[in-house]
């Protein structure tokens, strides 16, 4: 038999995860051009040139023992000096190879960060609507995740929320941002009312709560929006970065983790983040991929083909009378629903719409929409929106 906290997690599995399965099954039954899956943050948009032209030169230039060989669990120090490098010239930091670990992906990263930090029954925050697999990395540890309300219409973090939810057991709060999945870039402002509520927190319970900002995001913004540098605001911060979004990579899982001097015990969260990576069974970040990323730290997608989607996206949505938050980032549509949310997904797929419901990430009573997808598909799901819509009785 196995394990009772594998076996909640396989009862629960994944919504995304789920409908991504189901729209296998209707392309095979009506061609995929006639499915219209808006289920899965897959990136459609092709990787920079220079990405695919540098693993090309990597493999054929480097020494095969030396490519695919061991290094530090950290990773390579010369990956790590250029990421601290890279962030340093962009944020006015004075970070250096000691505050990065390269990880797989940001997914991995968490995981590495939580298993460093929590002890069993240690609560983690959250604002609603967040990431559905938060839960399940928080549970690896044995650990809490208590889902903390976002405000109303904004979805901006709710400080007074946030002041509430917080125990003598909270360890961390998770920030997302640019979030998955509302698309909604948290300002500055937000970010320094939530700084100031955990500067509160830590003062009255004479112990340290951090901030883990998970931000495989942060470059897909758009209308000239800016995504705070949390660790600027928040001297507990530690950062998750993934390349996954911003360069297309998702398969490859590469990305690190930044963990500031300035944290409390930084130093020995920095050497048990380094075990962490090891014991949970990465040993270290792939090597091609930490090589590929100190050589791409510049390039990015072509966010104008994500805008483009975004915009064709709201506006035909918004004209077939739905409500949808305008995302700022990521590449996600957040969209209220006329009715309970897992009712309106099933009446989507019967037009061959896949989208999750919101309970999904904590927040039900709306749809999330994910426009990686072909400009082509978008067009063309238009029409049965607007047939999903007339069910409804929605009108602009």
């Amino acid at each position: 038999m196995i394990s009772g906290k594998m076996l909640q997690m396989t009862k629960n599995g994944s919504a995304i995860r789920a409908m991504f399965e189901e729209g296998a099954r209707l392309a095979a039954l009506y061609g995929r051009e006639n499915v219209f899956d808006f289920s899965l943050g897959n990136p459609n948009i092709p990787s920079p040139e220079r990405v695919r032209s540098e693993i090309i030169r990597i493999a054929s230039e480097t020494d095969p023992m030396e490519l695919h060989g061991y290094m530090s669990n950290s990773g390579y120090p010369q990956v790590r000096a250029r990421v601290a490098a890279s962030l340093n010239r962009r944020f006015g930091t004075d970070y250096g190879e000691g505050n990065i670990i390269m990880t797989v992906g940001a997914a991995g990263g968490l995981n590495v960060l939580l298993k460093t930090l929590l002890d069993p029954g240690d609560e983690v925050l959250a604002f609603a609507p967040y990431f559905l697999e938060y839960g399940n990395y928080v549970s690896n540890f044995d650990g809490v995740l208590k889902a903390v309300p976002a405000a109303p219409g904004s979805f901006q973090p709710d400080q007074e929320a946030l002041r509430a939810a917080i125990t003598p057991r909270t360890k961390a709060v998770i920030i997302n941002n640019p979030n998955n999945p509302t698309g909604v870039v948290y300002t500055g402002e937000s970010i320094r009312a939530v700084a100031g509520v955990l500067e509160e927190a830590q003062r009255r319970l004479g112990a340290p709560i951090y901030l883990i900002s998970d931000e495989p995001y942060r470059e897909l913004v758009y209308d000239g929006a800016e995504v705070p540098w949390l660790p600027n605001y928040y001297r507990n911060t530690l950062v998750g970065y993934s390349w996954s979004k911003s360069l297309s990579l998702p398969g490859e899982r590469i990305g690190y983790v930044v963990i500031p001097s300035e944290c409390d015990d930084a130093q020995l969260i920095f050497d048990a983040a380094v075990i962490a990576n090891r014991i949970l069974g990465f040993v270290n970040a792939p090597s091609l991929q930490q090589r590929l990323a100190a050589e791409c730290l510049e390039e990015s997608t072509d966010i104008a083909a994500y805008d483009k989607n975004r915009r064709a996206l709201y506006e035909g949505l918004t004209d077939c009378g739905f409500e949808c938050v305008y995302p700022s980032g990521a590449f996600y549509l957040w969209v209220k629903t006329p009715g309970e949310d897992g009712e309106f997904t099933d009446r989507a797929k019967a037009h061959n719409i896949l989208v999750v419901p919101g309970r999904s990430f904590a927040c039900p009573g709306y749809v999330r929409i994910a426009y990686c997808v072909s400009h082509d598909m978008i067009m063309r799901s238009l029409p049965a929106f607007r047939s999903l819509a007339e069910e409804y009785g929605l009108k602009k």
